[in-house]
């Protein structure tokens, strides 16, 4: 039995991968992802510039120049990537400054004005968009300025100022052991991880449907039913498509460490070379030595769910296409899958908007939507380590009866070529 299984897994596995279509389409997925990885260089060999930095030329109407110019550096300082945007005097007109704008979308024209209400106004003129941090250090270098005219005209020094202005200190305590913000961002990964798992069900879904409906359109079914048992054809289906499904991920995981590799070449040696500073900002201030710990338990938990889930949803589709006769019958049959599937998909992105909820909580124990769920769950603290065992327990018992009870279908569905009375044979099955 072992190595007629092995053969016919094998048999399987070469009908899918030695083809051409899966190397074409591997082929597509690596210039995808080293295109996405690599996307700033693409655009600089095609003309873009990243590097290009911003000339923001000053008309200083109110004297104030050079607090503005020490202001603004000073800021920018601590901003990565920032060195490039330059500070200057403008000498000539407004309209001047206008058209020096229009005709170069890296020039900034900032007018500073005196004003008798508010000590100071403004305006920016700018081809495109200034960027939120161009934005916030001008915002902040003329508040900066304001601030200093204010404190002279009413003979306050900086330190009376800074007293006056002073804040409470808070201390925070927090009871729980779960970190809302540290919970917010973690499960966001894990919410985006889903979705490889979500289309790797799919396409599993898909796969096996299409090769048993081939076989029983060509009738080869028989051929190979007579030379081995129903029970060693079934699970030749479903070891063969789940290691097609791993071997397909694993290449999808080696396109991006070469995407990797060649980005960390092209940027020389600097793979956040190109990124948008508010990107690089906003990754900075991440708790990285928390998210790494939690991902570090939860990853494995997650390998194992994702495991037993393939091995649940190829079973439930081989004994689903055995039962149709055409391609087109079990296109319509797989929908409950299909819907069951995208349930724990989009229940597992909109989990915080259950936060607390009985019913969230119940799902995550729901089999074949477990493994996109309670992973998500655990990390935003609404179940617990016990919850995910339960979750595992619950998903290998329904293994366990599609292999008891499915393989009895099997053998009724796989040489039936009619679906006159299918229903009632695979239901005598079942009871027999």
């Amino acid at each position: 039995m072992n190595k007629k299984l092995w053969y016919l897994t094998k048999m399987s596995l070469n009908k899918k991968i030695k083809t051409k279509w899966f190397v074409i389409a591997n082929i597509i997925f690596l210039l995808l992802i080293v295109g996405i990885a690599n996307i700033d260089s693409i655009i600089k060999i095609f003309g873009g510039d990243f590097s290009e930095g911003q000339e923001i030329m000053v008309i200083d109407k109110a004297n104030v120049y050079n607090e503005f110019e020490n202001n603004f550096i000073t800021a920018s300082k601590y901003i990565p990537d920032f060195e490039e945007t330059s500070v200057t005097i403008y000498n000539k007109n407004y309209d001047e400054g206008v058209k020096e704008v229009e005709d170069n979308k890296h020039k900034v024209l900032l007018v500073i004005e005196p004003d008798n209400s508010n000590y100071l106004k403004a305006k920016v003129v700018s081809k495109e968009g200034l960027g939120t941090i161009t934005n916030t250090l001008i915002n902040t270098s003329l508040s900066t300025v304001r601030s200093g005219i204010v404190l002279s005209e009413y003979n306050i020094t900086r330190e009376q100022f800074n007293n006056i202005q002073g804040t409470v200190e808070l201390e925070k305590i927090t009871l729980s052991e779960n970190d809302p913000v540290d919970n917010m961002t973690v499960s966001t990964i894990m919410q985006v991880l889903t979705l490889p798992i979500f289309m790797l069900i799919m396409f599993l879904i898909q796969m096996i449907g299409a090769e048993v409906n081939e076989e029983k359109s060509t009738r080869s079914m028989e051929i190979i039913i007579s030379n081995v048992s129903p029970k060693t054809h079934f699970m030749s289906k479903v070891i063969a498509a789940n290691s097609f499904v791993f071997i397909q991920g694993l290449l999808l995981i080696i396109f991006a460490i070469i995407a990797i590799i060649i980005r960390f070449f092209a940027s020389g040696g600097d793979l956040l070379a190109g990124i948008d500073s508010d990107i690089i900002s906003a990754a900075n201030s991440l708790p990285l030595k928390e998210i790494i710990n939690t991902l570090g338990i939860m990853i494995p938990v997650l390998l194992v769910m994702m495991i037993l889930t393939f091995i649940a949803y190829s079973l439930l589709a081989g004994v689903l296409a055995s039962m149709t006769t055409n391609l087109e019958d079990f296109q319509q049959l797989q929908t409950p899958i299909v819907v069951i599937s995208l349930v724990g998909y989009y229940l597992a992105i909109m989990s915080g908007l259950f936060k607390g909820s009985l019913f969230i909580r119940i799902m995550s124990y729901i089999p074949l939507i477990s493994s996109m769920l309670a992973p998500t769950l655990y990390v935003m603290g609404e179940i617990t380590i016990f919850d995910l065992i339960g979750s595992i327990i619950l998903l290998i018992g329904v293994i366990y009866l599609l292999i008891k009870y499915g393989l009895r279908i099997y053998k009724v569905g796989i040489l039936n070529y009619s679906g006159n009375d299918l229903w009632k044979k695979i239901f005598k099955a079942v009871k027999e």
